[in-house]
Order: C-alpha cells, then structure tokens, then sequence
C-alpha cells in the first residue's frame, strides 16, 4: 500500500517548522514505509517548499499543496462571506489550530478566483506537483441549523432560484418545522440521505451541485496548467449537510483524502459531527444510529469505495490529549481496514510533525505484516 503524508506548515504567514525538520521525519518515515506523495501547506514561505520540493522530488516523491477554498483565505484576499438563509453572518464558536471556520460563499466568483490569485501569488512558483484543495464545503452544524442552511447571500438566491430552490421558501418552512425540518425517510451511512420534506431535500441537493461546480472550476484551473488535484472529504455519513457529494464533487478530482477521523473530538471528527446533528436537531425523526469501533469505518470504506477516482482514507496519525485521543492499535487496525477495501493507499495526517513514533512504528508494523 503506498502513503500520503501530511504536514501542516501553519497558516499563511504564521511559524512553521524548519524544513531540515520535515526533511527529517519525511525521512525517516519513507525509509520504512512507501511514500507517494506529500501534502504541505499552507504558510506563504516559497523557501520551505523550495527546499523540500528539492528534496522529496530527488525521492520520486510528490509535493502537492494544501490549499484552503471556503475558509482561511479571507486572511490573504478579498472575499465575500457567507450568510446563513435568514441573512445573518456565520459566526463560529470553535477554532482549531488558532483560526475560527468563518466560511467564504461558495458561489461567487470573486471567491473563486481569490483562490487562483493567492495560488499565483504565492505558490506558482514553489515547484508544486499537485493542489489539495481543503473547506470545500459549507459550514457545519458547529453553529446550529444556521450553518447547514447556508449560504443565503443574494447571489446564492439567485442560483438557487435558478436550480427550482426558493430559499425564502426553505427558510419559511424551517421556520414552520423546526427540527422536523431535518426529518428522514431514509439516512444510509453513505450519506446520502432522503428528507421527508421534498423542499428540504431540493434545497441540500441545490447546495451540493453549487459547491461542486465551483470546485470544479478550480480543479479545471490546476488541471490545466498540469498540476494533479486531490480534495478533502467529510465522511460519506456527515457529508451531504456540508455540500459535499462524492459522486459529483470528484468530477475532475485525481484522488481523494476523506476525513474517517474516528478519534478527532473537533470539525471533520465523524462523531463529533453527528453529535452537532443530534444537538442541534434533537427531535428531527428518522436518525439512525451511527455504528461503533471498525463497523463504522467498514461502512465509511465502503461508501467510500463507490468513487472512480484514487482512493486514500485519511487516518489520524497526530495526537492531542484534548481533541485527536489516538493510540497505535487504532492506526494499525484503521489502516488493516483500509487494506482489505484494496484501495490505493491511505493518508496519515493531518500533522506528521505531531504523531508519536509510537503511531509511527504502528502504521511500519501494519505494513510490514502484509509483505
């Protein structure tokens, strides 16, 4: 099986490690196991990637750059932010890695092309082989039922409108409903679930063509100047409410790194994500139960596994005593899963510079046992 890497080099103009130190444990780390590829972003020094690209593509290792779409890039250009459908800005309560989730719109073009100046303007010239574009989707329910119903700007009215959505008369009927609004008549853990509420149900689907129709604007973009384009996925059984269908998301996506984080209590945790639904939504009828342990991975892998593209699950190899509780027999046996579903690898993020060795040797002996 080979692996991606993942490292985070800090936000735009924020410390970093030094790149004899991500030398270093790349190093050490492809010297025991294959490496393919490297995700590193997403700090503006030209002189890390420079360095390392030197580095990694002498291995006949990728670099690609981690790049984020609908949040975090408001810090570096001009962008409009989202709204929720009755108008109001999107606040967010919970940061990690120091930066709040305030989302961007996902239909205007200012912000799309914000995403192709900042790339010019600081990345182009980094030797990148690839782009791994992050925050392709809406806002959570961290905030509430505000986040999902988003976003209400006028512009997104208008597409909506064009795609047979009245969003004043989604949010009217939310309004009506309340949490019977999230009602179901089926949820699969593929996600893909059904709303008793055709109009709500219209409206979730609306969102997700939006989302991925800007993504694919942005794919095409690096596509054409030869660059290979990977996304980062919420899992299958929380995707649909941030706008993110595998199917048609991945239109012109080379590979995928979907988020199976099973430990992360934080934004792209699968369970911390559920429990915003059920929080948030607690008397919406219909919720089923999410599996525990491996059964819910199994079932992730397998929705998973309904895409054409590569396939690389992302395993949470970092730990944080507050929010990613990992342990070596969770990588070993998340990775074991993996395996049997033959996809083309797996991801071991979202930090390499903060995993454990004992994580480390996990993910060597797992591998090791299969040669």
């Amino acid at each position: 099986m080979k692996y991606i890497l993942q490292i985070f080099a800090g936000s735009w103009h924020a410390e970093h490690d030094k790149p004899e130190d991500m030398i270093r444990k790349i190093e050490e780390i492809s010297a025991r196991i294959p490496v393919e590829k490297v995700i590193i972003g997403w700090n503006t020094d030209a002189a890390v990637y420079r360095t390392l690209g030197t580095y990694l593509h002498e291995k006949g290792i990728q670099m690609v750059l981690w790049l984020p779409v609908f949040t975090e890039i408001s810090d570096v250009a001009e962008t409009e932010p989202a709204v929720d459908l009755f108008g109001r800005p999107i606040e967010t309560p919970v940061e990690q890695e120091g930066k709040a989730f305030v989302f961007s719109c996902p239909s205007s073009r200012r912000n799309i092309q914000a995403v192709k100046d900042v790339y010019e303007r600081y990345f182009a010239e980094c030797g990148f082989d690839g782009v791994f574009l992050d925050r392709v989707r809406s806002q959570s329910f961290v905030t509430g039922a505000s986040g999902v119903l988003s976003c209400g700007c006028e512009n997104c009215r208008q597409v909506f409108r064009q795609k047979g959505v009245n969003t004043d008369a989604v949010r009217e009927q939310y309004e009506l409903k309340k949490d019977s609004f999230f009602d179901m008549s089926a949820y699969p853990t593929d996600g893909q679930f059904v709303l008793e509420d055709p109009l709500a149900q219209r409206f979730f689907e609306a969102k997700e063509e939006i989302i991925a129709e800007s993504v694919w604007d942005l794919s095409r973009f690096f596509k054409e100047k030869g660059l290979i384009v990977g996304l980062d996925l919420f899992a299958p059984v929380v995707s649909r409410f941030v706008g993110q269908n595998y199917g048609m998301i991945t239109k012109y996506a080379d590979f995928i790194k979907p988020m199976l984080y099973r430990r992360t209590d934080a934004p792209a945790g699968i369970g911390y994500e559920y429990a915003l639904f059920e929080q948030h939504a607690p008397k919406a009828r219909g919720r089923v139960s999410l599996p525990e342990g491996i059964t819910l991975l199994e079932t992730q892998l397998d929705a998973v596994g309904k895409v054409a593209c590569g396939k690389y699950p992302g395993i949470e190899i970092n730990y944080d005593k507050e929010i990613v509780r990992t342990d070596p027999d969770y990588i070993a046996e998340s990775l074991a899963a993996v395996r049997r579903h033959g996809f083309e690898g797996a991801a071991l993020c979202w930090n390499i510079m903060e995993a454990p060795e004992t994580h480390i040797e996990a993910a060597v002996r797992q591998e090791n046992e299969q040669r």
